[in-house]
């Protein structure tokens, strides 16, 4: 795990969610004004939990495969991946205290 989040892309997605067995994943964009007010907590997140979850962002304008794949309508989305596959997603700018609450219940 990193203390930074990872770039992810449509190329790179799928090897990420797979070998890591939980994932959180920012799908966001350069111009959402809630995504970048947003950037703060999933900073937060990563460092707080780098040894036990793997946080990655995805630029949806970059990647556009992969958002149409998991229907990202709404910026920010957060994908929760486990084991490869979805589990959760959280949309919209929420507390950190939902995100950790949710991260929780996945890690057991």
């Amino acid at each position: 795990m990193t203390a930074e989040p990872i770039q992810v892309t449509d190329s790179n997605f799928d090897e990420i969610v797979n070998k890591h067995q939980l994932a959180l994943i920012d799908c966001w964009a350069p111009w959402c004004g809630p995504c970048l007010a947003f950037a703060p907590t999933i900073d937060e997140l990563t460092e707080e939990y780098a040894e036990k979850i793997l946080v990655g962002k995805l630029n949806v304008d970059d990647n556009p495969q992969t958002a149409e794949r998991f229907q990202i309508f709404s910026i920010p989305t957060v994908l929760i991946m486990k084991e490869g596959s979805e589990v959760d997603r959280i949309v919209g700018l929420v507390p950190k205290k939902l995100i950790e609450a949710i991260l929780k219940k996945h890690l057991g």
